[in-house]
């Protein structure tokens, strides 16, 4: 008697819906468009203001343009200019002298007077509080018309002083020695109100519980100072450096206001020599000075950062 085997069905199954490129699309994207909406603006106008023209100024640098004929094509040849001008090193050069003017005596006045003015016991304490944020309320110009009444060096109220007790008068604004300091003190006052309240923030959100601790172990207020306060404020310094850092290495309205970047181009720094190249139309030149700047300030600011952090890690 045969035996019949029976041969397994094979079961096709029946096509499912196909779906669209945009219902993909959208399941790619987590099933909503109404997030990625909210967000449009922001990068509609990083690109329309920041990413375009940063691309646009870099492709720039590579060309010979003064904004009266279409772009030339140079390569590297201005970046190769400016590391070969001596006008270049020396802008560079008066921003570190400034640098080395400014930062340290800025961080440490910060610091002093923060921690002077958050003592609970100290008298007219919101007083000298308020005093210390003048220089955010006073423009820039008028404190620099201030600055070019007291140092002339004919008629300015300091060498009025110094005639008075028979010391010769010196030349503030018009001699290249002279000059650096006279700035380094403009930029010192104008920028001491940020740097008072960026420490006074830090040394109030210290728990007050370590001070409490330390109280009970004996520490004083200096002991407490040098032990609790400055340890935990080596991160708002290191922002402080390296934001100054910045702002010096950019800055053009003191000096231009100032000085004109003289004597002698003693006070030309690096942001005030970047915008020579743009007045006088020299836009290739200006764009590859820009880049250059920016290279210097990224690896600083690395730099500085790396040094934070190895402190932290101790």
């Amino acid at each position: 008697m045969a035996v019949v085997t029976s041969q397994p069905r094979t079961v096709i199954p029946e096509p499912g819906p196909s779906r669209s490129p945009m219902k993909r699309f959208r399941r790619w994207l987590g099933g909503s468009f109404s997030p990625y909406l909210f967000i449009a603006p922001f990068f509609i106008f990083f690109c329309a203001f920041s990413l375009f023209p940063l691309l646009y100024a870099l492709a720039l640098s590579f060309t010979h343009w003064h904004g009266d004929a279409d772009p030339r094509f140079i390569g590297l040849s201005n970046y190769l200019f400016l590391l070969t001008d001596s006008d270049f090193w020396g802008s560079l050069a008066n921003s570190a002298l400034l640098w080395l003017l400014i930062i340290p005596v800025r961080v440490l006045s910060a610091v002093v007077v923060a921690a002077l003015l958050s003592l609970p016991k100290l008298r007219f304490r919101g007083f000298f509080r308020t005093s210390m944020l003048l220089s955010f309320v006073v423009p820039l110009v008028a404190i620099v018309q201030v600055w070019l009444v007291l140092f002339d060096q004919d008629f300015g109220a300091i060498n009025t002083l110094l005639a008075l007790v028979h010391l010769p008068t010196i030349g503030w604004l018009t001699t290249s020695m002279w000059a650096k300091p006279t700035l380094a003190m403009l930029v010192l006052w104008c920028g001491s109100a940020f740097a008072f309240l960026l420490m006074l923030a830090a040394i109030q959100a210290v728990p007050a519980e370590y001070y409490e601790a330390a109280s009970i172990d004996g520490a004083g207020p200096i002991r407490q100072f040098f032990s609790i306060t400055l340890p935990l404020l080596r991160r708002t310094v290191g922002f402080l450096v390296v934001t100054n850092t910045l702002g010096i290495v950019q800055m053009f309205a003191e000096p231009k206001i100032l000085t004109n970047g003289g004597p002698y181009n003693s006070t030309t720094t690096a942001g005030f020599l970047l915008n020579s190249y743009i007045t006088n139309s020299d836009f290739g030149t200006g764009a590859a000075n820009s880049f250059l700047l920016m290279i210097i300030l990224v690896i600083l600011s690395l730099v500085m950062l790396r040094f934070l952090r190895a402190g932290d890690e101790r």
